[in-house]
């Protein structure tokens, strides 16, 4: 079983510059449901499915299950998907050894702008860019699966 560990932070500067990438990525699910997450994802012109289970206590880690599909597949995929999707552009910022994935989100999510970095460790020491802002790893407001049902500008004040 293969066990995602991730944080999460809230961006409070510019980031664009130090990219060495970017995907355009549009996302629905099949089962939102915060203890088992099935996702459809298109990032550019590759399909994925992916399936999420429970985060753990730390909020960290949850498995995670993952697998690429031909784009056609995806297409058809996010039409059996609960209603609304995510749509984001992902950049990609490397910070030492570590790539952070920051997520701009658009449509009814904007103005939301989330960095995640993947671990190795739950404990592990990553460094903390000028650009980050708050973390939020645990907060399940930040989840793209509760995003879709409670978009981000309908409760920031």
């Amino acid at each position: 079983m293969a066990i995602e560990l991730e944080r999460k932070f809230l961006v409070k500067g510019e980031y664009k510059s130090r990219a060495f990438g970017k995907a355009r990525i549009v996302q629905g699910y099949i089962s939102s449901d915060p203890s088992r997450t099935v996702r459809v994802r298109i990032a550019d012109d590759k399909g994925f499915l992916t399936i999420k289970g429970k985060s753990d206590d730390l909020h960290i880690g949850r498995f995670e299950w993952e697998r690429e599909l031909p784009l056609r597949e995806a297409e058809e995929l996010l039409d059996l998907c609960e209603p609304d999707v995510i749509s984001k552009t992902r950049y990609f910022v490397r910070e030492g050894d570590f790539t952070f994935e920051v997520d701009e989100f658009s449509g009814e999510n904007s103005p939301l702008v989330i960095a995640e970095i993947e671990l190795q460790s739950s404990d592990q020491q990553i460094p903390v860019p000028v650009w980050l802002g708050r973390e939020v790893t645990g907060d399940l407001r930040y989840y793209n699966s509760y995003l879709v049902k409670n978009p981000y500008s309908k409760w920031i004040k």
